[in-house]
């Protein structure tokens, strides 16, 4: 299968070889893989130029934005300033992280289990961070849901989702949308990726609402939302997130901002979640 794979970055000269040199090594080599380097400060350039030089499948775009690490909308714009000038001619297209030390047999794993399952949609593998000298699950989320950092999708599947929203909350509603059209999710626990740098570590102060803000134009509702707050707030071990959430939530909601999703999709996506919550209870 042909993966091309798109990495934004931005200032991760601490990372970016160790990454790049992971996808080097894979038994199955990427057709593509394109960095992004999204106004970064350190010599992140100079470092995927190196590489760029000695393999003719590797890429640089560089792109302006703005300093302000906020998830979602920055790293998705990144994402399609290399998207929109490439090709078509591809299987699987991938985001990646700028900070994951892949398995030398990531991508043959995720070519197989497209192979083998013809309604695939998205696959992945799971997150580690080292602590105390260990890898461990990076436990921020349901093991069903492909984290953000490691992004997979089949072409099929990539293009009729609308392909990825630059906001907050995309890397959920991309799977949402995915299950409305058919497409099935698939995360294996046997491909361990090092996330080297934990999640929102570097994240600006303005974006702990976002959270609240994307529950609202996924339309969850406030029932869905006051609970989904309540568990990621908890999982995250932070009551004053769940205040900020749910504020994010209201201030979207005054705003009355553009939706994400259909009224249609939003319907199926408060069932899907209604459905969810209550099987764990039952």
């Amino acid at each position: 299968m042909k993966f091309y794979i798109i990495i934004p970055a931005h200032n991760e000269k601490d990372f970016i070889a160790l990454t790049i040199d992971s996808l080097i090594n894979q038994t199955l080599l990427p057709k593509q893989l394109v960095v992004v380097n999204d106004n970064s400060t350190d010599n992140t350039q100079e470092i995927v130029e190196a590489y760029a030089v000695k393999h003719s499948w590797i890429s640089l775009v560089n792109s302006k934005s703005s300093n302000e690490h906020l998830p979602g909308s920055k790293i998705i714009n990144a994402f399609y300033k290399s998207f929109d000038n490439l090709d078509d001619d591809y299987d699987v297209i991938c985001k990646f992280d700028a900070d994951l030390i892949f398995p030398e047999n990531y991508l043959e794993k995720l070519a197989l289990h497209f192979k083998n399952h013809e309604n695939l949609g998205m696959v992945s593998g799971f997150c580690y961070i080292e602590k105390n000298g260990d890898w461990i699950l990076e436990n921020l989320t349901r093991k069903d849901h492909i984290r953000g950092a490691l992004k997979a999708y089949k072409k099929d599947c990539f293009l009729e989702i609308g392909k990825l929203k630059p906001s907050m909350g995309w890397d959920t509603v991309d799977e949402l949308l995915a299950k409305y059209y058919g497409w099935e999710i698939l995360t294996d626990e046997s491909l361990k990726v090092k996330h080297l740098k934990p999640t929102g570590i570097s994240y600006n102060k303005g974006s702990k609402y976002l959270q609240g803000e994307a529950m609202y134009k996924m339309r969850y509702g406030f029932v869905i939302t006051f609970i989904s707050a309540l568990k990621l707030a908890y999982k995250k071990q932070s009551f004053s997130l769940f205040k900020d959430y749910i504020s994010g939530y209201f201030k979207a909601k005054k705003r009355k901002i553009d939706f994400l999703v259909s009224e249609e999709e939003g319907k199926f996506i408060r069932d899907l979640r209604w459905k969810g919550m209550i099987g764990k209870l039952f």
